[in-house]
């Protein structure tokens, strides 16, 4: 079940929200938030919940061992514990078929291993719940006694599957106590209905055209093809995550939540430095906070520290290699940053900045894109001339038949469409009606397409 589908829209979301609404207390409102998370999450894979319920309970306990022998020995046996059980079965559905491919790649072995079938977002939840043992560790943090309220945090929907990543630290006091207002409700809405554009409208229809493009014979097609390809996948990847992210925001605010920003416009970024800082946010927040600063930081063996992080940031992303090398271009990219030139990098003019972030950045996503690393070879022989065919009717008609969705795609990717709405709702007599046309032409719009819609993919399930 995806949230852009006509069943979580129609039934799921309403009938949910419904019976929370109906519940006195926060206790009971916890069982309906719980339960219909573990509904949501055993849709597609009903033996798999038992994953989330059984490290949910590892970090719960964990937690408890923590709190009780705190600065002691049982205390830190506790944390390696849970970092050995929740990254082991992270590892383990997520890595094991890939290690056992390698390993018989490099040693001519034969051993026959499919691997797991991969949960539905065990990344977010086993970062969430290292996030609660170390802060407890720490002394961040105040331990959560209740199991149900843990349950809570772990398992909601809105941010299960896609982030962003929900930081106990960010939320404990939302978890014992929080109220839906009106006001909350209008704004989650709002953003609800944001998100539920950039998927359906912007992030598909770039994704259609970005497949039909990169998805043949890259060796047949012309430069201009390869490049428009991967320009379209750069605004689909944005627009499905970002889209998602404001999907979990807007829904937190339906339960009294409110979820920390994840994106804040990157593609206007004006170095790669800035993108990081605005693209998927709680992650680099996870790793600068949990392994780039205990590392040394900026303080010690810099250099070393971004290369850990930004290979751990590409094996996050997945099993496979290309994922890996997309960690390792990013990584040096930073390090030649803050690094080399005295920094020059970060000290030019911002047209030239943003210019040659977005070249980095699109470059980035086609290592991203490809997990083949032969068609990936043949998209830069491609993309930078080598196939000796620069442009071809495909670029052509693809281009100037939906050039109109590029601008959209562009300009939606700026602050632009967010200044202008905050505008017309301080217009005199009409400002005020503003924002349940905005949600009633959202809404139309995208229930119209999604019954007729047959591509509907959302790229970070499989993260």
């Amino acid at each position: 079940m995806v949230f852009s589908s006509l069943l979580f829209l129609g039934i799921f979301l309403p009938a949910t929200l419904i019976l929370y609404n109906l519940s006195k207390n926060i206790t009971y409102k916890n069982v309906i938030l719980v339960l219909s998370s573990v509904i949501f999450y055993a849709w597609g894979e009903p033996k798999l919940v038992l994953l989330l319920v059984f490290t949910a309970f590892i970090g719960y306990l964990s937690g408890l061992i923590i709190d009780k022998y705190n600065g002691r020995r049982q205390a830190k046996m506790a944390l390696i514990g849970a970092l050995v059980i929740c990254l082991g079965s992270l590892g383990m559905f997520k890595y094991s078929g890939f290690v056992v491919e390698n390993f018989n790649f490099l040693f001519g072995t034969d051993f026959s291993f499919a691997g797991f079938a991969l949960p539905l977002g065990i990344s977010f939840y086993t970062f969430q719940i290292l996030s609660y043992v170390i802060d407890i560790y720490r002394g961040d943090v105040g331990l959560q006694k209740s199991f149900l309220k843990f349950m809570t945090y772990v398992s909601m929907f809105p941010q299960l599957v896609a982030g962003p990543i929900v930081r106990y630290i960010d939320i404990e006091k939302q978890i014992e106590n929080r109220k839906v207002t009106l006001e909350k409700f209008e704004s989650g809405t709002l953003r609800f209905c944001q998100g539920l554009l950039k998927k359906v409208v912007l992030a598909n229809s770039a994704g259609q055209i970005a497949d039909a493009l990169l998805g043949g014979d890259l060796l047949s097609c012309s430069s201009a093809t390869a490049w428009l390809g991967i320009i379209f996948y750069t605004f689909q990847i944005y627009f499905d995550f970002s889209g998602y992210s404001d999907l979990a925001i807007g829904m937190g605010r339906f339960f009294g939540f409110e979820f920390m920003e994840n994106f804040t416009y990157p593609y206007i970024s004006t170095s790669i430095t800035d993108f990081w800082r605005r693209w998927h946010i709680s992650l680099s927040t996870f790793f600068r906070d949990y392994v780039y600063i205990p590392l040394g930081g900026n303080r010690k063996h810099q250099i070393f520290n971004i290369a850990v992080v930004w290979m751990l940031t590409g094996l996050w992303h997945g099993a496979s290699w290309n994922f890996i090398l997309w960690g390792t271009f990013y990584g040096i990219v930073l390090i030649i940053e803050k690094k080399a030139f005295g920094g020059a990098l970060l000290k030019m003019p911002r047209w030239l900045g943003h210019i040659y972030s977005m070249v980095i950045v699109v470059l980035g996503w086609a290592l991203f894109y490809f997990t083949d690393f032969t068609k990936l070879k043949n998209f830069f022989v491609c993309a930078f001339g080598g196939t000796g065919n620069f442009l071809d009717y495909t670029a052509k008609s693809t281009f100037f038949s939906n050039i109109w969705l590029l601008i959209i795609l562009a300009v939606s990717s700026t602050p632009l469409l967010k200044i202008l709405f905050k505008k017309a709702t301080k217009i005199k007599y009409i400002g005020k009606f503003v924002p349940a046309i905005g949600i009633i032409f959202a809404m139309s719009i995208c229930f119209a397409l999604l019954v007729g819609q047959t591509y509907n993919a959302f790229l970070y399930f499989r993260f």
